[in-house]
């Protein structure tokens, strides 16, 4: 049997398909001293499906969950990873993971559980959403993004809206220039995509 990590297999999925963990959201809720314990849960239309515990110690905390690969039996897993930590401009320290997985050690802020062991996003080959979007995809979210800051009905086809009252001008102006831009690259991909010509 190889190392932890070997013979994992890549694909071509996003962070948001894999259970994840967020060292930064540990240290915000004051999680990281040694000797704490604590769980983490993840939740699916009300109903618990997933939990691990936590153990934090000097330098390092412990993963323990129990593993269960297509129905087979369940493996109780108990294993360690490494801690970073980088000097804050303002004082206090930032915590990082080491990933655990059998040669990367990178130091990352979240790990994702895509098999039997958590890793990074690295190693798993995790692609964030944004980057699998499509240019008009990319365009129309950009878009839409600015129609829910102007308060305008979604969706770009639905045509543009008036200025929120105490926005100023300038801030209106620019937004809609961008909006616009936006629009027009969604529209002018849409329209290449589908083979869609106008005639002038």
């Amino acid at each position: 049997m190889g190392g932890f990590g070997s013979g994992r297999k890549f694909g071509a999925d996003c962070t948001d398909d894999y259970r994840s963990i967020d060292i930064r959201r540990w240290q915000r809720e004051g999680l990281l001293t040694a000797g704490q314990q604590f769980n983490t849960e993840w939740w699916r239309r009300g109903e618990k499906v997933a939990a691990i515990a936590v153990k934090v110690e000097t330098g390092q905390l412990r993963l323990i969950y129990s593993y269960r690969r297509n129905g087979g039996e369940w493996e109780s897993l108990d294993y360690p990873v490494k801690l970073q930590t980088t000097t804050c401009h303002y004082g206090g320290v930032r915590y990082w993971f080491t990933c655990p997985a059998a040669g990367c050690s990178r130091r990352v802020a979240m790990l994702y559980l895509g098999g039997k062991f958590f890793a990074c996003r690295h190693c798993y080959k995790l692609a964030y959403r944004c980057q699998r979007e499509t240019i008009d995809d990319r365009s129309a979210r950009r878009a839409d993004k600015i129609r829910d800051t102007l308060g305008w009905e979604p969706g770009i086809l639905n045509g543009n809206g008036w200025k929120p009252k105490g926005m100023h001008w300038r801030t209106f102006e620019r937004l809609r220039a961008e909006h616009d831009k936006h629009a027009g690259l969604f529209m002018a991909s849409t329209m290449s995509r589908f083979k869609i010509k106008i005639d002038r």
